[in-house]
């Protein structure tokens, strides 16, 4: 029986592909449902970060911005013992 299996490259290459055809911008609407934020607390965390873009009446969120900022509120994982578990 022949296995056939795709050669590491084209399978590194995948993610790649994706990252390029992923919105570098975003509306508000779209970043609202894209990150699960209400549109006052989106409006606020996107000008923190100084991802905001505006022009006429557009307003747009740098992707890459607003995420690396993001990852600023990132809480690492602890371990969790049985006894924390009992004991809530």
């Amino acid at each position: 029986m022949k296995t056939d299996y795709k050669p590491i490259k084209s399978m590194k290459e995948v993610p790649d592909q994706l990252r390029k055809l992923r919105r570098q911008f975003l509306r508000y609407q779209q970043a609202e449902i894209v990150y699960s934020l209400s549109h006052k607390k989106l409006l606020e965390l996107a000008s923190d970060a100084g991802a905001i873009y505006r022009f006429d009446s557009t307003v747009l969120i740098n992707r890459e911005i607003f995420d690396a900022y993001l990852e600023r509120f990132h809480e690492p994982t602890r371990k969790i013992t049985m006894k924390e578990v009992e004991d809530e």
